[in-house]
């Protein structure tokens, strides 16, 4: 009995020892492990749980002994389920706070700059790392989970790439995206240049997604906000081509005809004077700054040289033949 004692009384100052010491070493994969190495722990996992799904996955720990560590710490229920990688040289110290902070593994989304709001949605809607919440929502029910102070959605997201955990509500990327969009719209408008022939804000932003249909290049960028500015300034219409194509909505089939110049629409700036009723499409922080700060030039005209550059005329004539060599 004596000696039973005895050893329970040293397993008992071992096993602590021990513990301490393999939750401080850095676990040294087999050769044949390709690393990073993704798993996942399910939600309502316990310590034990978490540290069978991170065995089974094939990550090189003693799923028991990882169990005590976290129960040893303090730190078993608050594991958090979520899609993550364990890196090389990784203690399981470290893991177990990987698991406790929630360092997940980001995805991510790019929104491109001069896609439309329906373009928006269809690559948000074809991510099958999203949960989808919005999916059987209109665009105005959308637009009403974001935002009370807009009718419509079009040109109120900025393009970005935007990270996320697997799993994350689609919702989350248009509030982030919304958000962010409110912001540089803000701060270009802070920083516009005096006597712009804007009304409010929102007026400029219908101007950053003319100019970023608009733009081939990004240099010319300004020099293109510049002539539409101009056209304002002087009541000229504005006669761009891409509201004339928002406005055709389904009816345009990838080209534009003299009648479809012809024929009114909200949208139609070679029928209707001034700024359509709305964005045409998502700008970018670049096409804001530039309508904000458009280019001082005396151009009215420009016409697309074919190699992404435009050829710019201060006069009728000039343009027509630049016209006539361009495009004819």
């Amino acid at each position: 009995m004596k000696k039973f004692l005895i050893f329970v009384v040293l397993l008992g100052a071992a096993l602590p020892a021990y513990v301490a010491w393999w939750a401080n070493q850095v676990i040294e994969p087999d050769a044949k492990i390709k690393l990073p190495m993704a798993f996942s722990i399910k939600a309502g996992s316990g310590s034990r749980s978490t540290a069978q799904q991170i065995a089974e996955a094939g990550v090189p720990l003693d799923p028991n002994l990882f169990a005590l560590v976290a129960r040893a710490s303090g730190q078993a229920a608050r594991l958090k389920a979520g899609d993550y990688e364990f890196e090389a040289g990784t203690t399981p110290l470290q893991l177990l706070d990987q698991l406790v902070r929630g360092d997940f593994v980001q995805q991510s989304l790019s929104i491109i700059e001069g896609w439309t709001f329906r373009q928006m949605r269809a690559a948000i809607a074809a991510d099958p790392r999203l949960k989808h919440d919005t999916l059987t929502l209109s665009d105005r029910e959308l637009l009403e989970k974001i935002t009370p102070d807009f009718r419509n959605p079009e040109g109120l997201f900025s393009p970005d790439t935007y990270l996320f955990a697997k799993g994350t509500s689609d919702l989350q990327i248009y509030r982030q995206a919304h958000a962010l969009l409110l912001k540089r719209l803000a701060q270009a408008w802070a920083a516009r240049e005096a006597d712009l022939p804007y009304r409010s804000d929102y007026e400029a932003l219908i101007m950053a997604s003319i100019v970023e249909k608009e733009t081939g290049q990004a240099s010319e960028r300004k020099k293109i906000a510049g002539v539409f500015v101009n056209r304002l300034r002087m009541g000229m219409l504005l006669q761009t081509d891409p509201t004339v194509i928002y406005g055709m909505g389904d009816k345009y089939q990838g080209q534009i005809r003299k009648r479809d110049l012809l024929t009114d629409t909200d949208y139609n700036t070679y029928t209707r004077g001034g700024l359509p009723p709305g964005p045409i499409a998502l700008p970018g922080a670049a096409a804001l700054a530039a309508a904000l700060n458009p280019a001082k030039t005396d151009a009215l005209y420009f016409v697309a040289r074919g190699d992404g550059s435009s050829h710019f005329s201060a006069n009728l004539n000039e343009h027509n033949r630049a016209v006539n060599q361009y495009q004819r």
